[in-house]
């Protein structure tokens, strides 16, 4: 009886079919680089200080620019990283009308004069553009509300990643993504018409359910439908073109200086991909495992005739093998020893490359500088890391390669944490060897996930693995911000740390190069074992001794 696997080797492992259905799928990496990291240009917090209404005045009428005013009215504080800087939470505690200030005689000794927190809301050094932040004046005590956009979507990649990754696995990988695209388009616009910061979140949670869920159904469908040395290839081009949204955001985010107006933007792709409907098949292997051999056979043969293929093999006994086991439950991700292993080693990858990989990319927004121009450099650095494990995983494996890629990105932060600014671009350069090794340990963590799982529960595992991705994430810019008030670097020491943990325990993986995607849980417990044994035969392993005894007496 022939397998799905079989057929595939006549009626095409990745051709024109399947290299059509993927460069359709790659397009959903891009907008997604938007939704997960858009903060850093969506959230900015740009300089700012005490808005005082008579002071304001003054400006307009002296011609007075925006750093004369803060020199001449914003009082001096001492700050964390030593010497003295204009206070962005604090003001004079006076009457301006009464201190005789104006455009004749600005200058006025006001270093005896009392201060008070901010009244009056801020100023912002950001004329011309518009961050929720400036909008909603989250600064000073209300600085922690920024924390929450992040937290709120990765709260909705959490709920809706299990949620859309059983329905994946109940109701098909096709019906999934295309519900989960609807779900971002409406959510998104929603995002970018928000009234106030409060339902700015609520809908923001909602963006979440339905983006990651999506991105990871479209990632299980394209590999399901390719061969097995295929796959390497897909899932990793795959994800390099969120690299490529990587690269777009900075550049969108220059040229549209309202957030919301960039929140649409970065929407409407959501839009068009409803539109694959009549452009993307459901898995056949997902069809197989539910039993709907007719609908599979119409597929596979579909995908052979855009291939210019023919069938010789009889397609109508194609099979798979855990057609008796179709019903995904989170119970077969620990019930076994080794499916219990893999489970929590790739959940704490999943976790470690989302606390790294975001900080390091929300980190940019508070070092200073030209954030427009250091999300692009850094950008640039996450391709040679796709490149580095395309020409790696096959010639070595994915194990080791996996490793190092945590420890380099480990022994990065910290090394970069204990070097002076001085050294700037020595310091930027480790710091860019960082994110190209969280970065490679980022996009092998999705594949080596699907090639630990079998079939009918591949979606649901890789969903609810990630699942300690959007804790991760969650967890991400409390970590980032609140840590780098104590010490600019100490979020870069928490960084390494994980990151050498997560190496380590990748070592206790399997190597999965060149191994055929398992169909049922007994391939992941028994690798050895040839796939073709029958499933009484698998039974009989696990009889009670004294049972298989007896049954052997009756022989005699």
């Amino acid at each position: 009886m022939a397998t799905f696997d079989d057929i595939l080797e006549e009626a095409g492992k990745f051709g024109r079919c399947q290299k059509r259905i993927f460069a359709l799928l790659c397009m959903v990496s891009m907008p997604w680089a938007g939704v997960y990291v858009g903060i850093v240009f969506q959230g900015f917090t740009p300089e700012h200080w005490c808005r005082e209404p008579r002071v304001v005045d003054l400006k307009q009428s002296c011609g007075w620019s925006l750093a004369d005013t803060r020199r001449l009215t914003v009082p001096l504080v001492n700050s964390s990283a030593g010497g003295m800087v204009h206070s962005q939470c604090e003001r004079y505690d006076l009457d301006w009308n009464s201190t005789g200030l104006s455009c004749l005689d600005p200058e006025i000794d006001l270093r005896t004069t009392p201060m008070t927190t901010c009244r009056d809301g801020w100023e912002y050094d950001y004329e011309g553009r518009q961050s929720f932040v400036t909008e909603f004046d989250l600064v000073c005590g209300q600085a922690w509300l920024v924390d929450m956009y992040q937290a709120t979507l990765n709260i909705g990649f959490l709920v809706g990643s299990i949620a859309i990754g059983y329905l994946a696995d109940r109701f098909g990988r096709k019906v999934s993504f295309l519900m989960s695209n609807l779900l971002n388009a409406m959510a998104g616009i929603l995002v970018a018409v928000a009234p106030n910061y409060a339902s700015l979140l609520v809908f923001r949670t909602l963006y979440g359910f339905g983006v990651k869920g999506g991105w990871v159904a479209g990632y299980v469908l394209i590999t399901e439908i390719v061969g097995v040395e295929y796959r390497r290839t897909v899932g990793v081009i795959y994800q390099m073109f969120f690299s490529v949204g990587i690269l777009i955001l900075p550049l969108l985010a220059y040229y549209i200086t309202d957030w919301r107006w960039l929140q649409v933007v970065i929407t409407v792709p959501y839009i068009v991909f409803l539109a694959y409907y009549w452009f993307i098949p459901e898995s056949p292997r997902w069809l197989l495992s539910q039993g709907k051999a007719r609908k599979a056979v119409e597929i596979t043969e579909a995908i052979a005739k855009e291939n210019n293929k023919t069938l010789s093999k009889n397609i109508e006994t194609m099979k798979d093998d855990n057609a008796h086991s179709s019903t995904a439950s989170f119970m077969d991700l620990i019930r076994t020893p080794r499916m219990r292993k893999h489970t929590f080693i790739l959940s704490f990858n999943w976790f470690t490359s989302a606390v790294v990989y975001q900080g390091l990319i929300m980190r940019l927004g508070i070092l200073g500088g030209n954030v427009y121009l250091d999300f692009l450099i850094s950008g640039l650095v996450e391709f040679p890391a796709a490149f580095l494990i395309l020409f790696t995983i096959e010639r070595i494996g994915r194990r080791l390669p996996f490793a190092s890629a945590n420890i380099v990105a480990g022994a990065s932060c910290i090394i970069t944490a204990f070097i002076p600014d001085s050294m700037f671009w020595f310091k930027t350069a480790v710091a860019c060897i960082g994110r190209l090794g969280i970065t490679m340990a980022f996009e092998m963590v999705v594949f080596v996930n699907t090639e630990l799982y079998p079939t009918f529960i591949r979606n649901l595992g890789v969903s609810v693995c990630s699942t300690l991705c959007d804790v991760g994430g969650i967890v991400a810019p409390f970590l980032l911000y609140r840590l780098a008030v104590i010490w600019l670097e100490l979020p870069l020491i928490i960084f390494g740390c994980l990151a050498f943990v997560a190496g380590g325990l990748v070592l206790l993986l399997p190597e999965t190069r060149g191994v055929p995607l398992p169909d049922t849980i007994d391939d992941i417990e028994f690798p050895n074992r040839p796939k073709d044994d029958t499933f009484e035969d698998q039974m009989s392993n696990l009889l009670p001794t004294d049972a298989t005894a007896n049954k052997e007496t009756a022989t005699v």
